[in-house]
């Protein structure tokens, strides 16, 4: 079956410390209880503030340069996200909008390249 990244973007002066309230965390997960029941999670994960990044760019002379902070700059960051195993785009695009209402927050769904 294929596999569908599922990512939260949020905006950058999110605080997830601040913003997230009981009623948002209970659906978050109700939601993997329920990718869970349905055999479709492969892995789920909230990742830290933007702050916590550290980004690796490589450097016209060939040298891996680490810096800390994102990669892009952007008003968006990628909080979290699932890897989903579905049959089809539209059933992972279904799991995309209920992680949009539970988190409140824009989704991202991409396929993997297939598997050989």
């Amino acid at each position: 079956m294929p596999q569908f990244l599922i990512a939260i973007h949020r905006q950058q002066h999110y605080d997830p410390l601040v913003a997230e309230d009981a009623l948002m965390t209970q659906e978050i997960a109700d939601l993997n209880k329920a990718m869970r029941t349905a055999g479709v999670i492969v892995f789920v994960g909230g990742l830290q503030s933007p702050g916590s990044a550290r980004s690796i760019q490589m450097q016209p002379d060939g040298e891996a340069l680490i810096k800390k902070g994102l990669y892009l700059d952007n008003d968006e960051y990628v909080g979290g996200f699932w890897v989903v195993e579905t049959l089809n785009l539209d059933d992972a695009l279904n799991w995309g909008k209920k992680a949009a209402i539970a988190c409140r927050a824009g989704v991202e769904v991409r396929p993997f390249h297939s598997r050989t």
